[in-house]
């Protein structure tokens, strides 16, 4: 097998047909290894292929018939050789295999002995970490507990060595004071202690304050030696050179007495360095000696220094009493009630914004300067509302007042809510917190802070009566007019009962006109207020003048209407003091007492009044109208009716939707206002209910008297008469169709809306108008061609009716006119098939037979044969 070509193993492992050999020869297979199967690149499809291209070679010419047969033994010589390799291969990779197994078994071995090695190692140090423990936590004094002990022991006797050095250190400065009148010890402890020395120092000076005191019965009684000199030769108190204190005894001055002037020596210097600091922002400096103050008056002093000598209460002091804004027209805005106000004094704003800044960042410095920070932040900010808000609101709230009532309102609203926004803005800040919120007692203190402002507005009454002399005011300056006209309207005293009561309300009008005058002539009023209730008034000066009398005044019919813009204007001011008073009240106990104040006061004004006294002129027209007996009733008060609807309904719900609620925390009050509106609006709809009566009887007393006006010949035509079909509707038909067609359109003007109100009067009249009309037709001989005229005037009515918004059972009614009107035009003959199925079916139904004979012998031919025998089916 030395001449067979074996293929290159690079072109095996490439499987690259290009490189593989064309012939194979001999017995010898191409050369592979494990790393030929190994590789990713292996594919056996191509190892094959190669194995198969290797053995046979490849013959490029010659055509089939000269071609050799196939010889199949290089392949099977190939694929032995390759058998064979394979197998070689593969007992080599068993040997590996084994091999690595038992390295890995070996490897496995050891490493179980590896942990059991480390487990036994951690119990030991466990088990020697819990003998420890044991020892610790052992009994008597013996281990951890004796350590402790002794610890605790050494921290004693620490204290009571210190406790005998300033004992020792005191006993010292005694024997100093109280032989030699010398405090120079002390002193040094003062001057070269730094922080912790002035602490130390304020701290003995108490104590020798009170052995002082203890002592000073006896101190008193004891002679001292050399009472003329002290014990440098000198006769006062003098000052060491080095700045030290020193004071003599024996010069008549006692101990206490030089104790107590060196603690006002030493508070004074800690005061004065405190403020050194302060002016360099020392803030370390500070806190030394706001600690040293701590024990003089509990830092009070200290505190007082640093809030009274803070530039912006300086500044402000000089600031706080300058004029306010002189824009007219803003102060104008704010005394007009029908204009938005402009909100808060700009002056006042400016305080407020500068008292945020101001109080943000000295906080900081009160955070760092002071360990008692919440003490001395609570006095910084109760010396920032007390004194530089407080001024600035008083005089913003003096200026409002000297203005108006509205004005001052809405001022105190203005400024409470401005303010009431500083201070849930500093509560977000945190101040010395931040940026945390701030804690609850500095929340607290500018909670308090917030109410002790406005206390002095807000006792007892006194809000709730300013709302009402404001809104008095002004409900009286818009209805001005109005009751003047309504007192002229009626100068004869009534005599019936019901108009007793009403000149009752009229009087009461009057004296109300009366108050109005008298208080624009008080000279209390401010002059732009007196302006502003004259305009709302619809006055001038010149009127104004000769006000004391109703004639100087001239009113209009206008100015005796109802106007929906009025009462608009009236409820939006009752409105915004509704919401004026819950924003500064706070909703509390009070409120059901206050809105029971406000809803008797406009029930007083718009509903009886403003409303009571139009129904009043309206039930007075209407009467009016009811007694017409020559002339067609006028019922343009109608018109006015919609009006006084509208009203009504504005005012009740806005009693219903404001009010009412606002009382429920009180169920007392709020069943007395549910009485009180009911009562006041059963007494509106009765006078609703008696205006629209009288309008009905009025109605119907002019129906009947246009149809007494009907002509017997109306319904006996001559007979040579040229009767056109379009004119056969008589002039008494026209006439009162057109009237209550009138009638109607005034009605349904007045109540539409009401929900069934128009519904209810059209089916009166209606009813009314169909009574009317069977009478009527039973008073009248109709001739043949007269029964025409009978359907004519009939079907008109018909149509006038059917236009009405009546309900659809009224319909059946209505086919009894149109039955009335076929009795008269039918021959006999049919007559008498109608009256035979009288009672029935039909419009006739319900009617009496009585009835039918009143119409049947108004027929012209009522004697004949016929009708007599038609007559006799009833």
């Amino acid at each position: 097998m030395a001449g067979v070509r074996s293929p290159d193993t690079a072109s095996i492992l490439s499987h690259s047909p290009s490189s593989r050999p064309s012939t194979f020869t001999g017995g010898r297979g191409p050369a592979y290894t494990l790393d030929t199967f190994s590789s990713q690149d292996f594919i056996v499809k191509d190892f094959i292929e190669t194995l198969t291209d290797g053995a046979i070679p490849v013959r490029r010419s010659g055509t089939a018939s000269t071609r050799q047969a196939f010889d199949p033994k290089p392949l099977i010589r190939t694929f032995e050789h390759t058998l064979a390799r394979l197998r070689t291969l593969s007992e080599d990779l068993e040997t590996r295999e084994s091999e690595l197994s038992g390295s890995v078994r070996r490897a496995e071995t050891q490493h179980n002995s590896n942990i059991k090695s480390r487990e036994q190692e951690l119990e030991r140090a466990i088990d020697g970490f819990r003998r420890l423990e044991r020892t610790l936590d052992g009994d008597g004094d013996s281990g951890g507990n004796a350590a402790m002990h002794i610890g605790e022991r050494l921290e004693e006797l620490d204290r009571q060595r210190q406790r005998a050095q300033d004992a020792k250190f005191v006993l010292q400065c005694w024997l100093e004071v109280s032989e030699r009148g010398d405090l120079s010890a002390l002193d040094d402890v003062r001057r070269m202690g730094g922080g912790e020395g002035k602490v130390r120092c304020a701290l003995i000076a108490r104590q020798l304050l009170n052995i002082s005191q203890r002592l000073d019965p006896v101190t008193n009684g004891t002679p001292q030696a050399n009472d003329s000199h002290g014990v440098d030769g000198h006769d006062d108190d003098t000052d060491l050179p080095n700045g030290g204190f020193k004071a003599k005894a024996r010069g008549g001055h006692q101990p206490r007495e030089i104790i107590e002037k060196f603690l006002e020596m030493l508070e004074k210097d800690l005061l004065k360095s405190f403020d050194d600091f302060y002016r360099r922002q020392n803030f370390d400096g500070m806190r030394e000696c706001a600690v040293a103050l701590r024990d003089f008056s509990d830092g009070s002093s200290v505190i007082s220094l640093f809030v009274n000598q803070h530039q912006f209460f300086i500044d402000r002091a000089q600031l706080v009493t300058e004029d306010l804004a002189t824009d007219t027209e803003a102060w104008d805005r704010l005394a007009d009630p029908d204009t938005e106000p402009p909100g808060v004094e700009p002056s006042l704003q400016s305080l407020i914004d500068e008292v945020k800044v101001v109080c943000q960042e000295e906080s900081f410095i009160i955070k760092r300067a002071f360990p008692f920070h919440e003490e001395v932040l609570a006095r910084f900010l109760q010396r920032v509302f007390q004194q530089s808000i407080q001024q600035k609101l008083e005089i913003v709230l003096n200026k409002a007042d000297s203005i108006s009532s509205l004005a001052f309102l809405r001022s105190l609203q203005a400024s409470r809510s401005y303010i009431a926004a500083l201070v849930e803005d500093l509560k977000a800040h945190g101040l010395t917190e931040h940026p945390e919120p701030a804690s609850s007692v500095t929340a607290a203190v500018l909670d308090q802070q917030l109410d002790e402002l406005f206390v002095p507005y807000f006792t007892g009454s006194s809000y709730i009566e300013r709302e009402k002399r404001n809104l008095g005011e002004l409900f009286e300056g818009l209805l001005f007019k109005y009751q003047i006209y309504h007192s002229r309207r009626r100068k004869m005293q009534p005599s019936s009962y019901l108009g007793q009561l009403a000149a009752r309300g009229n009087e009461y009008i009057s004296n109300a006109r009366e108050a109005y005058t008298k208080r624009l002539d008080t000279a209390d009023l401010p002059a732009r207020q007196k302006a502003m209730l004259l305009r709302i008034a619809g006055l001038h000066e010149r009127d104004h003048a000769g006000a004391g009398g109703q004639k100087e005044i001239d009113v209009t019919d206008e100015d005796g209407k109802l106007s929906l813009p009025f009462t608009k204007r009236m409820l939006k001011w009752l409105a915004e003091g509704v919401g004026r008073g819950l924003e500064l009240a706070g909703g509390g106990n009070e409120t059901p007492r206050e809105v029971r104040e406000l809803l008797h006061l406009l029930v007083a004004n718009v509903g009886e009044i403003y409303l009571e006294t139009a129904l009043d002129a309206m039930g007075d027209a209407a009467a009016i109208a009811e007694g017409a007996k020559t002339t067609e009733p006028d019922l343009n008060y109608l018109f006015w009716l919609k009006g006084a609807i509208s009203v009504l309904h504005l005012t009740l719900t806005t009693i219903r939707m404001l009010l009412l609620p606002l009382a429920a925390s009180n169920l007392s009050i709020r069943r007395d206002l549910e009485k009180y509106t009911t009562s006041f609006t059963d007494r509106a709809e009765s006078k609703i209910d008696l205006i629209l009566h009288r309008t009905l009887d009025a109605s119907l007393a002019w129906s009947t008297r246009l149809l007494s006006q009907q002509r017997k010949t109306d319904f006996r035509p001559r007979d040579d008469a040229n009767l056109q079909l379009d004119h056969l509707q008589t002039t008494t038909c026209a006439a009162l169709c057109a009237f209550l067609s009138r009638v109607h359109s005034s009605a349904s003007a007045s109540l539409l809306g009401s929900g069934s109100g128009l519904e209810a009067f059209s089916l009166e009249l209606a009813v009314g108008l169909r009574s009317l009309l069977l009478q009527h037709f039973k008073s009248f001989p109709v001739s043949l061609t007269g029964a025409l005229v009978v359907s004519k005037d009939i079907t008109k009515y018909i149509e006038l009716l059917r236009g009405w918004e009546l309900p659809g059972s009224f319909d059946l009614s209505l086919e009894v006119l149109t039955e009335i009107a076929g009795l008269f035009v039918i021959s006999p003959e049919a007559l008498r098939e109608r009256l035979r199925g009288f009672g029935a079916v039909g419009g006739l139904v319900g009617m009496e037979r009585g009835e039918l004979r009143g119409f049947v012998v108004r027929r012209e031919d009522a004697g004949s044969v016929g009708v007599q025998a038609a007559l006799s089916v009833l």
